[in-house]
């Protein structure tokens, strides 16, 4: 295993995809915000996570075909964001 590198939040969001393929080929990163070290983001264990598979995001279908969760089509943006928060 190559030595643990460390990435800032800033970097991590800036260049995802490079940091991902990078965690793919085996490296590891310790993710810091305002100098912190906050996360630790390394390859997966196949044992510790035998029953996830990976899956790419099913692009063809769009938002339009998608159902209003039932008795709440009518609510506002903000109503919405308040229930998720548990603000309702």
């Amino acid at each position: 295993m190559s030595d643990i590198k460390t990435v800032s939040h800033r970097e991590l969001r800036n260049n995802s995809a490079g940091i991902l393929r990078a965690v793919a080929a085996g490296e590891s990163f310790i993710v810091t915000n305002h100098g912190l070290a906050v996360a630790v983001i390394k390859p997966v264990s196949v044992p510790d996570y035998a029953g996830l598979t990976a899956q790419r995001a099913d692009r063809t279908r769009s938002l339009r075909e998608l159902e209003p969760a039932e008795g709440r089509s009518d609510e506002t943006t903000q109503q919405s964001i308040d229930f998720l928060r548990g603000e309702s």
